[in-house]
């Protein structure tokens, strides 16, 4: 047995409730998310029982292509590749339900394409459920990121975890989720104050027909000049909702930001 999972083993006495590569071969290819699907033994027959877990990923920013029953207490999980790019796989976000009270589970997310990640360096995944729906980390030294000899030798992150309460459904996720909807919401809540330093644009639709947005950041006439030039400015890349405030805010440091610089904010 992998010396990871012999030390995910140990760590089944910590509940929920105190969390304050290579490329996938022929066989392994996913097609979409796993919906609803039911993960029974090999060779039972019958009505599903508690204890036989039900995975989910057919929501937004949900993602888990294939699951395996190992054992009564270990699952192989698959994530799907991103779209237009089978080789990237890192991201996860599914749901677990049909639970037992203090069923002991170690999931092992197998296919990463990734040889480094932060999960070596003290990073866990995320978990919430109905009744705590606050996202929660799982404790460091309940989760293992190794290469694996039983699995193509492809990068495996284990994670050990406990459901402590029957009628709950579990997430999963690789980190904090960030969906479309969300970042549409607040593009509307930025348009709606009509700022004469922040231009929103229509830069292009994804392969799923999403609209994909530029936002120009500066001021007022650069913002006219950038508009009529057709938004071919320098551009720079910001990730997050409270960067984007920092470059919109009104005080002296920013406003002097934003009369010297324009930031163009794009999806990438």
């Amino acid at each position: 047995m992998d010396p990871a999972k012999i030390c995910l083993a140990t760590a089944f006495s910590l509940s929920y409730c105190s969390c304050t590569g290579s490329d996938v071969g022929g066989d392994d290819i996913i097609a979409g998310n796993v919906s609803k699907y039911t993960v029974l033994p090999a060779g039972y027959c019958g009505q599903p029982k508690k204890g036989h877990l039900i995975f989910d990923a057919c929501f937004e920013s949900g993602n888990l292509g294939r699951v395996d029953h190992i054992t009564e207490f270990e699952y192989d999980l698959f994530i799907r590749p991103d779209t237009c790019n089978p080789r990237f796989r890192v991201w996860f976000n599914f749901t677990v339900e049909n639970v037992k009270e203090s069923q002991r589970v170690i999931f092992n997310v197998v296919n990463f394409s990734k040889t480094k990640s932060l999960y070596r360096d003290g990073m866990a995944p995320m978990v919430k459920s109905t009744s705590r729906p606050k996202w929660q980390r799982i404790p460091s030294k309940n989760v293992y990121y190794y290469h694996c000899p039983d699995h193509r030798k492809n990068y495996v992150m284990s994670f050990a975890f406990c459901f402590d309460r029957e009628d709950d459904t579990y997430q999963f996720a690789y980190c904090y989720p960030y969906t479309y909807t969300r970042l549409q919401h607040y593009l509307d809540n930025l348009q709606r104050r009509n700022m004469d330093y922040f231009c929103r644009e229509l830069l292009g639709l994804s392969v799923q027909r999403r609209q994909l947005d530029l936002l120009t950041i500066t001021s007022p006439a650069e913002n006219t000049a950038c508009q009529e030039a057709g938004g071919k400015v320098p551009s720079m890349p910001v990730a997050s909702e409270c960067r984007t405030e920092r470059n919109l805010g009104r005080s002296e440091v920013g406003g002097q930001t934003s009369c010297r610089c324009i930031y163009c904010i794009y999806p990438k």
